[in-house]
């Protein structure tokens, strides 16, 4: 049963329960869900949607953003969320890849999309639509009358979800209906939702992580979701102490800023049944700190754009520091030689590769870019470095991309990285590679200073010459105010490359 057929199935089966909630905002109920739904279909029918057509949305957290959504693939068409942080120049770029029929954006950046709506020699066929704030008010007038399923394919894209574009011009991963399916039954068979969970929701809804994995699965058990428009640790800290949830998920710097906002305070979290943290590697210093603060192990796991989630510590079992876990129920993980792509034996280290119903189905007419992302006998290359143990848990070692060679030695930084979170005066550390006449790659430091803490070059090099083989140890030391960062907060060491490798 496909995702979209099982939210159907909640909505009649849930009636006056409440579906989804916005803290100090509106409520819906299943049944006011799926009739608003309907009606969004209607209105976007009426303006020329059909199957196959990609609707953007650039809008804030907020209901309509949702209902667009689940209305878009309702119909048939495709959904493509943006951040609403991007700026004109790069919003046109995605409208124009992806041939938008539709923009529907925030009424807030209607001066923006006056600014791209200028260039419509380009973008002929793009409508632009910057509804009131309570769009939802304004569908009352459009029939609610449910539409027959617009697909029964689960070969058929439902999403398409660009990628950060560290190397290249961001892609569209095409995410199909079969795709949302599988991973979600593999979350529920592996998270244990239940129907009695209430989600406490404060990723953003434009990334896999917020959209598919949190609010996805809620919907999918017939739960309820809690949504904040914006993050805020103290509140959302207050929340969680509250009784009321069950379920949290969170990126490292969130993890962090609740960690931070106890301010050393115990607070009992151990009535929350999930607390998981995604998107970059969980700090061991942020495990450990979160279950003497809160009574409480997080679970890490590991995804990507292109897949929704692979692998997961257990819900019941070892949730081991440093490990991202085991394969999700119906997902394949196997590591290999980069060159040649043969699987390597425990204990070693390779690239991860993955196959499962849950990999997207290529990039957006980018079949090269779609040929290149695969291995010959149909794995996934993640471009994650990776060491899989005798007891099947993975631990990742950077990205593919981010390994350092020096000398003909190859040094992964999240080893050197952790090592310099030793040191006291350490707020926040990346490690890149730069070129080196002699070494072929240099280690690089990039730090950001702990507030009113003494720190120096030599000191951060002598402080890693006793944790670290001499090979592994920074040639340099950059300072800085604040690493480059994604909106789920992981660090852009491509950015950090271009500044300091020049």
């Amino acid at each position: 049963m496909l995702f979209l057929e099982s939210l159907r199935r909640q909505c009649q089966a849930r009636g006056d329960k409440t579906a989804i909630e916005f803290i100090d905002g509106p409520r819906l109920t299943y049944r006011q869900l799926d009739e608003t739904v309907n009606r969004c279909a209607s209105f976007l029918r009426h303006a020329g949607i059909g199957a196959g057509d990609r609707v953007a949305a650039q809008l804030p957290k907020c209901p309509h953003f949702i209902i667009i959504h689940l209305a878009s693939m309702r119909i048939g068409a495709i959904f493509l969320p943006l951040n609403p942080a991007y700026p004109p120049a790069e919003t046109r770029y995605f409208l124009e890849d992806s041939g938008a029929k539709l923009l529907i954006a925030d009424h807030a950046k209607k001066s923006a999309v006056n600014e791209i709506a200028a260039t419509l020699d380009t973008l002929e066929g793009t409508r632009f639509v910057v509804p009131d704030s309570d769009f939802v008010a304004e569908l009352a007038g459009w029939s609610a009358e449910p539409a027959p399923a617009a697909t029964s394919d689960p070969h058929q894209t439902a999403m398409m979800l660009y990628t950060s574009g560290t190397t290249s011009r961001p892609k569209g991963a095409k995410i199909t209906h079969g795709n949302l399916t599988a991973n979600i039954a593999a979350l529920h068979q592996a998270w244990g939702w239940r129907e009695d969970d209430v989600l406490l929701h404060a990723l953003p809804l434009f990334h896999v992580h917020g959209l598919v994995v949190a609010l996805h699965g809620a919907l999918h058990a017939g739960a309820t979701a809690v949504l904040t428009a914006a993050f805020d640790a103290d509140k959302t800290l207050e929340l969680l102490a509250s009784g009321r949830f069950s379920v949290f998920m969170g990126v490292p710097t969130m993890h962090r800023r609740l960690y931070q906002a106890a301010g050393g305070r115990r607070i009992d979290l151990s009535h929350m049944r999930l607390l998981t943290s995604g998107s970059d590697r969980l700090p061991d210093d942020l495990f450990a700190g979160y279950q003497r603060t809160f009574n409480v192990t997080l679970l890490e796991r590991y995804g990507m754009t292109e897949t929704g989630m692979n692998l997961s510590n257990p819900l019941h079992g070892e949730r081991r520091v440093g490990s991202v876990g085991m394969p999700l129920p119906g997902v394949s993980a196997r590591v290999v030689n980069p060159q040649t792509e043969t699987p390597l034996p425990d204990g070693d280290i390779g690239e991860l590769q993955i196959k499962g119903d849950h990999v997207f189905a290529g990039y957006w007419r980018q079949p090269e870019k779609t040929a290149e992302a695969f291995a010959d006998d149909g794995w996934l290359r993640t471009g994650d470095l990776a060491r899989r143990e005798p007891d099947g848990y993975y631990t990742l070692k950077g990205r593919a991309k981010d390994l350092i060679i020096s000398g003909g030695l190859n040094i992964y930084p999240p080893e050197v990285e952790l090592a310099l979170m030793e040191h006291p005066a350490v707020a926040a550390c990346a490690v890149i590679g730069c070129p080196d006449a002699e070494w072929g790659e240099g280690v690089v430091a990039v730090i950001v200073p702990r507030a009113g803490q003494g720190i120096d070059a030599g000191d951060i090099c002598e402080f890693c010459r006793e944790r670290l083989a001499s090979y592994k140890v920074p040639r340099r030391v950059e300072f800085v105010d604040a690493l480059p960062a994604n909106a789920l907060g992981k660090v852009q060491k491509a950015k950090l490359r271009a500044q300091f490798c020049d």
